[in-house]
């Protein structure tokens, strides 16, 4: 079992910033690949960015890349989104996501509570 705790979201203008943690405890947080997704309202969950392990493999959604940056630091068992550039599209509650084996875009089995992220214009 994993447990994840996302922090870091908040209220920022457009063209701001943000960085979001997720901190990871329970079983041996080197051996999952890590992910952030979000849902705004009334739309569907997407997939934001990944990262996979030991390599530290990434995988971006188009429209995030270049913006969002995710990073991990396995001896603080932390998974971080740096969020660049924002826009008012990116308004949404993000969650962190866990899963065993290979980085992926999707079939995250551990879930966070969310961080609301607003952006406003």
């Amino acid at each position: 079992q994993v447990q994840l705790v996302e922090s870091g979201g908040g209220l920022v203008q457009t063209g701001g910033s943000l960085r979001l943690s997720c901190a990871a405890s329970g079983r041996t947080f080197t051996t999952y690949a890590m992910a952030w997704f979000r849902q705004a309202p009334g739309k569907e969950r997407e997939f934001v960015a990944a990262i996979g392990w030991p390599g530290g493999r990434t995988l971006y959604a188009d429209s995030m890349k270049g913006r969002f940056t995710i990073s991990r630091v396995s001896a603080k068992n932390t998974v971080y989104l740096q969020m660049n550039s924002l826009k008012p599209e990116d308004t949404a509650v993000y969650y962190c996501a866990a899963r065993t084996g290979l980085v992926s875009l999707n079939d995250y089995g551990y879930w966070g509570q969310g961080t609301q992220v607003t952006v406003s214009s």
